[in-house]
């Protein structure tokens, strides 16, 4: 059982400068205002788990996946036009996937019911856009181009309205993928 804890429980090192430089932060949870440790963050290293991170306070604006490794300078290899601002740890989940995908906001227009990755909603259901959804079980990342491209968005279970108000301006999804075990 203790090891099994250890997978769950991510951590990440943050470091002011590229090349993990600077001064760091250590972080095993989700952190909604690095400011208060940082003054910027251009590298850092996930020693566990997953993560995503984000480039405006409380888990808004652009969001990147991390999974374990090294990343000397995200700005670039991401395109990231910021420094990382929030982070969140993605617990592991064990189970089943379920996520309810609507067309328009507030659950409105066509819904699909999806336990696996889709990579072109437009292809497998008939949708040219998703704007809202439900998530009733495990962890899914939301892509705004088909084949897991482009921006994308973090979802846990839970009920996402509109995904307007997440500060990722006017993003359309076209393609979703679970956050699978197997990225640990």
């Amino acid at each position: 059982a203790a090891s099994e804890g250890m997978n769950t429980c991510g951590q990440i090192v943050f470091y002011e400068d590229r090349n993990f430089q600077g001064r760091s932060y250590e972080c095993s949870s989700d952190c909604a205002d690095m400011s208060s440790y940082l003054s910027r963050c251009h590298s850092c290293k996930v020693e566990r788990g997953c993560f995503m991170v984000y480039d405006r306070i409380n888990f808004m604006g652009n969001q990147f996946f991390l999974r374990r490794g090294e990343y000397s300078d995200y700005m670039s290899m991401m395109g990231m036009n910021d420094c990382i601002r929030s982070c969140r740890m993605i617990p592991m989940h064990r189970g089943s996937y379920r996520m309810r995908i609507y067309e328009r906001e507030n659950f409105g227009g066509q819904m699909s019911e999806l336990m696996n990755d889709c990579d072109n909603i437009m292809d497998r259901h008939r949708m040219s856009n998703c704007m809202s959804c439900q998530v009733m079980d495990g962890h899914w990342l939301m892509y705004e181009q088909p084949h897991f491209r482009g921006r994308m968005m973090y979802m846990r279970p839970g009920e996402y309205r509109s995904f307007m108000n997440m500060g990722m301006g006017s993003m359309r999804v076209m393609s979703m993928r679970r956050i699978m075990d197997s990225y640990y």
